[in-house]
This record gives C-alpha cells, structure tokens and sequence, in this order.
C-alpha cells in the first residue's frame, strides 16, 4: 500500500508536525536538537531570507556542509523557498566543487568557513555565483549562514515573502544530484518533490515500516540521493527522530547501538561488513534496533546471513540508483526474502529485464539489462537533453545494470554494463580518475578499472603508460589524483604497463587490465 499522504511538499509536511507534536525532536547531531517546531520557524526565515536576497523560484542554491543538523535545516529552507538545492560532498575537491556551482548554475553557496575560503580563489570561474554564506565562524569570508535562521526584520512589502514559502508544486525540482558518469564528467539528476516523496511513500513508510515511532542513527553521507530519500526526507514525512553522525565509525556506531534505543539503522553493505567484524569476539548487542536497511551497493548473501545471525535483527537489502530517486526494488520484512537478492520491485513500479541488444524481454532466470518506469524517475539530467534522451528511452530508464528475475519476481543484480567503480556505495567513473592523471608530467596515456575487495566490493586501480625516458614514480601519480579528486576516489595502487589494451574504436577495454592482475604485476 502506498502512502500517498506523505507525498506532499516540505513546506506541508513540517507544518504538519509543527502543529501536531512542535516539541518533538526532528533531527539530532553531536552538537544539538531540533524540533519540529524550530525546524518550521528556522526554514521559514531561511525562506524569506532567501527571498530577499533575491533567490526565486528555481534558482539554484548549493549546500557544502559536513553531515548535520544545519545540512538538514538548509535543505529545507531551500525547499521553502521554491529553490533548487544542489549537495556538494564536504570532502569534493576543490576541482568537482567548482564544476557542480558552474555546471548547475548556483546563484548562492552555503559552506564552511574552510570550504568558503578555498573558494574565493576560484570566483573569477563561477560568474554566476553571488554568494557565499558561511556557517560559523566565517572569517569574514560572507555572509553568516546563521542570519539566515532569523526572523527578517518586517518589510513593508511581505507578499514576495510569503509567496517564497507557500504553494511549492510537487512536480517542481527540488534537487540536482551529482553522479558520476562513465565519461568522467559528472552529470546533475534533476529530481522533483515528487518523485522523491513517491519513493519515501512506496518504500520506506510500508515497507521498511519507517514511522513516528522509530529512532534512526544514520552515518550515510547527506548530499547522497538514498541519505536525503530516507534520512532526511523520510523521517520529516514520518515525524520520525534521526541522529545524524558527522561520518560513518565502526567504534561510534556499535557503541550507539548498543547503549541508546535507536530502531531503525540504515547504511551501506561496507559499513554492516565492519559492525560485523567490529563485533567479533565481543559482546555487543544492539539495545533496541528492529530492523537494518541496506543500498548503495550489492549486499552479499553471506554478508547478510553473518549479519542476522549475530546481531539477531533483519537486515534489509535494497537496489536503487540516483535516476530513480534511490530506491528501485525492496526485500520486505515479513514473508518470502531470497539471501542475495535485493528483493521485489516496489508496488507501482515497472520493471523489465531485457536483452541489451534490444531483441525484447529475458526469461524468468536469464540475465539482461535492468530498465525501469514509474513516477520515481528524474526529470532528467540537468542542462543535458542528449544524454537525458539516451538514458531515457520511450518512457523506460535504462539503469545499465545487468539483472535476472525469477518466477516470483525477485531481482539479483549480476553486474553492470556500465563501467563504473562501485566503492563502498560510491560511484567512481574511471574518466574522471583518467582525466586527471593524464595531467600527470610523464603519463603518456592510463586508464582506471575496479577491482573486488573484501569489505568495500571494489576499488579502484590505475594503469599508466609512462613516456619514453621519463622517471615516472607512482607516488607523483597517487599525489597529483589526491589534489584534484575526493579521497574515495584516488586509485589504491598504480601499475606501469607498456599499453592500455582497446578496441578497434578506442574503447577501454577494463576486463583485459583486471586480467593482469593476475599476471607478473
């Protein structure tokens, strides 16, 4: 059964509770609470305040905060406003960062202090940016994040006000998500309230049983489409509580879940690899958690057997990509569940396993490419038609994973016809990593693949040809990628190699470098 009444805008849904429970805490952090009640003030004069600065609807508006409560309160005040909120990762690059303002056209930016100041090297490159609004201490680097939380002083005229918090239509776009794509540049999801809501009312509420009455600790990192699907949005459409950690630590989280009474824990297959392996020998048990969810990446059967068995609570495992606002396919708490699976499709979603040379629909246990129709799909790629109508094909969004279904519907993703590196939950596209090592004095040419690991499912390697006569070191390699690129994506070794095997048009072809790991290097 869908919820259809938790599909409904930010602004309705913190005034709902605003009336209802305003004392309740909404979102915690280590450095404090918010209520709802102070959560629908505080966004409120973000809104106005937004307002006046000149910020209309469908203006962009990025957010460059660690995990917190102030991420979340920004996000909505954003929302309210009818602006388009555009995460940035707090640990991006100064590099990827620029892109995602210039690429989405960001009027203002709300950062830390640190990341406002390494941004004032690079405004000659970012005309359309306005503002930095900084959050604490700014140094004087712009305008305090924290003026924006207040109430504006009365104006004359309150009709531009009011009009920026009221009336936000679902089918709006409230977000441009970043995600790698294989071409190295990163592409901007458009997603609309909508589809974002659809996925919180079709998955989390009915299926994961998310409600008023859970308490979720959650480590996943908010500018993440399945963080803002279910930590943030989620738990305002629910009235739930949720704590949110700075980042994820094996030693902080065992220690939560075992001496505070939170419900619901949600992360990715990494992070239930090492509670497990956090936990051995050990008598850690969790206090009051009823169930685990999982996504990001494929959660191993033997992971997830491991993990019930000693910890005694359900874990969860569902497949879901940022072009269909997180969640596609859910394993559901009680009945049938399939140990490796990622579960059934969710209830008013199309799904197709077809072949991907387009010869039509695959047999119930033969593999083919995952595609995908419903009303959680994106709006489209952000100021990218071609690529939006590539992806998006008669209505069915083409995931580039490779599936199978069984009689009864349930889903096993075997693999990717994309060539992404999937590290921990995170999207690594091997051109962007390539793009920057070519800028390397001494690579003649590269070419980056995924390779397994044991608790992250892969990570990535580098391949480097190096030019003639040059002394070429991997360290200079290793360095030049940590300047220009996010710490999850720097390769974990280099490999000097004497060609990087192609096709006849060029292509990479990544299979043949992962076979040499396994010759002389």
């Amino acid at each position: 059964m869908i919820r259809t009444e938790l599909i409904a805008s930010v602004s309705e849904l913190l005034g709902r509770h605003a009336t209802h429970e305003p004392e309740r805490v909404a979102f915690r952090d280590r450095r404090g609470a918010i209520s709802y009640g102070e959560l629908f003030r505080s966004t409120g004069n973000i809104a106005r305040n937004l307002a006046r600065l000149g910020i209309r609807a469908g203006d962009r508006v990025a957010i460059w905060l660690p995990n917190s409560v102030a991420w979340i309160e920004a996000c909505f005040g954003i929302a309210r406003a009818r602006a388009v909120c555009v995460p940035i990762s707090h640990d991006a690059a100064l590099d990827e960062a620029v892109y995602r303002l210039a690429d989405s056209g960001s009027r203002i930016v709300i950062a830390t202090a640190q990341r406002a100041e390494s941004l004032a090297g690079a405004r000659n490159g970012l005309p359309g940016l306005e503002e930095v609004i900084v959050i604490g201490d700014g140094g004087g680097q712009g305008r305090r994040y924290e003026d924006l939380t207040r109430e504006p002083v009365a104006a004359a005229d309150r009709t531009t006000e009011k009009a920026a918090i009221d009336d936000v239509p679902l089918d709006d776009v409230g977000w441009i998500l970043y995600t790698s794509g294989t071409t190295g540049k990163a592409k901007g999801v458009a997603l609309t309230y909508r589809s974002m809501m659809w996925v919180v009312a079709a998955c989390w509420a009915p299926i994961a049983g998310y409600s008023a009455d859970d308490y979720l600790l959650s480590p996943l990192p908010l500018f993440h489409s399945y963080a803002l699907n279910l930590t943030v949005l989620g738990t305002l459409a629910v009235g739930a509580t949720a704590f949110i950690t700075d980042r994820y630590s094996t030693r902080e989280c065992l220690e939560m879940l075992s001496s505070e009474p939170f419900t619901l824990f949600a992360g990715v297959p990494t992070m239930f690899h090492y509670l497990l392996d956090g936990a051995a020998g050990k008598e850690a048990r969790f206090k009051a958690i009823t169930r685990c969810v999982s996504a990001g990446a494929i959660m191993p059967a033997t992971l997830n057997r491991a993990f019930e068995r000693r910890f005694g609570v359900p874990l969860l495992d569902g497949y879901g990509i940022t072009e269909t606002s997180t969640i596609v396919t859910m394993n559901w708490p009680s009945g049938t569940r399939i140990m490796g699976s990622c579960g059934l499709p969710l209830p008013g979603l199309a799904v197709r396993i077809v072949d991907p040379a387009g010869a039509g629909d695959r047999e119930a246990g033969e593999e083919g490419e995952l595609i995908v129709r419903g009303p959680n799909l994106m709006g489209g790629y952000h100021g990218k038609p071609a690529e939006t109508a590539a992806a998006i094909r008669d209505g069915w969004y083409h995931t580039g994973d490779l599936a199978r279904a069984d009689a009864h519907g349930y889903v096993t993703i075997t693999g990717r016809l994309k060539e992404l590196i999937i590290r921990g939950g995170q999207n690594i596209a091997p051109g962007e990593i390539e793009e920057v090592a070519a800028g390397c004095e001494g690579v003649l040419d590269c070419a980056a693949a995924g390779v397994p690991h044991e608790y992250l499912g892969e990570v990535p390697v580098l391949f480097v040809v190096a030019k003639a006569g040059h002394a070429l070191e991997a360290g200079a390699v290793i360095a030049q990628c940590r300047a220009h690129l996010s710490a999850y994506k720097v390769p974990v070794a280099v490999h000097f190699i004497d060609e990087i095997p192609r096709t006849g048009s060029g292509k990479v072809m990544r299979f043949r470098l992962r076979e040499k790991l396994g010759e002389s290097i």
